[in-house]
């Protein structure tokens, strides 16, 4: 795949959804197309992401709630960091996990989106502190920084929110498999940067990652899109 260009992000999705599953590298849960998909070997990819050095000297990330970042949120927890993690399409905003306040026996539980929801805090705005880094989840990313997610936007968006707040910008990271590294498809200027790539069996460092977004594109944003993330509305009442 990393030869393939595409001229559409959809298309690279669809490409990538297609072989992960022809290919039998998709995992639970079924089927990968129309989500962040899961992979075999997604723990590998996770326990080659702390080795990077800005992974080992954190203290605070923000990690997505899917399941091929799984392992990501149950590492971090075990290495004793806190992490955030944003509620399913932003609905209820940011939950708060400190290892800290969490059994050590129910650490994998915590990193579950299923079963760790009552580990996890519900943090306002305000109270979401400077982070050391960002896990996302993709569905096709390049070598050169670029990334795709399932088409919904709120990766993106969630950087922008730490923008919209007075966050300095922080590197940003992602677990994939080999298949989901492709050579090119459209970038625009409100997508999430990527400084590093990890897959199962490599690290691709990013030298010169694409410039972040500078805050929130109102103009992408319906009502109801304001109704159904009210973080999004309070911050519009702010700016």
């Amino acid at each position: 795949m990393e030869c393939r260009k595409f001229t559409t992000k959809q298309a690279a999705r669809q490409a990538v959804w297609d072989q992960l599953a022809s290919d039998h590298i998709a995992r639970f849960p079924f089927p990968p197309h129309g989500r962040i998909p899961n992979f075999s070997g997604a723990k590998e990819a996770a326990e080659r992401l702390f080795t990077i050095p800005i992974f080992q000297n954190a203290t605070r990330i923000k990690v997505n709630p899917d399941a091929p970042q799984r392992y990501v949120r149950e590492l971090a927890l075990q290495r004793g960091l806190t992490i955030f993690v944003p509620t399913p399409r932003l609905k209820g905003g940011f939950r708060r996990f400190d290892p800290h306040k969490i059994p050590q026996e129910k650490l994998r539980e915590a990193a579950s989106l299923s079963k760790g929801t009552q580990w996890g805090e519900l943090v306002s705005l305000e109270e979401l502190p400077q982070l050391d880094a960002i896990v996302t989840g993709s569905v096709a990313v390049t070598p050169n920084g670029h990334r795709c997610g399932k088409g919904e936007g709120y990766g993106d968006l969630e950087y922008a929110i730490l923008y919209e707040l007075g966050h300095k910008p922080i590197p940003v990271a992602t677990t994939v498999h080999t298949i989901q590294v492709v050579k090119h498809f459209p970038w625009e200027t409100t997508d999430l940067p990527l400084s590093f790539v990890v897959t199962p069996s490599t690290i691709i460092e990013v030298k010169a990652p694409p410039q972040p977004p500078k805050g929130i594109d109102w103009t992408k944003l319906s009502p109801q899109d304001l109704e159904d993330m009210p973080i999004l509305g309070e911050l519009k009442q702010k700016s």
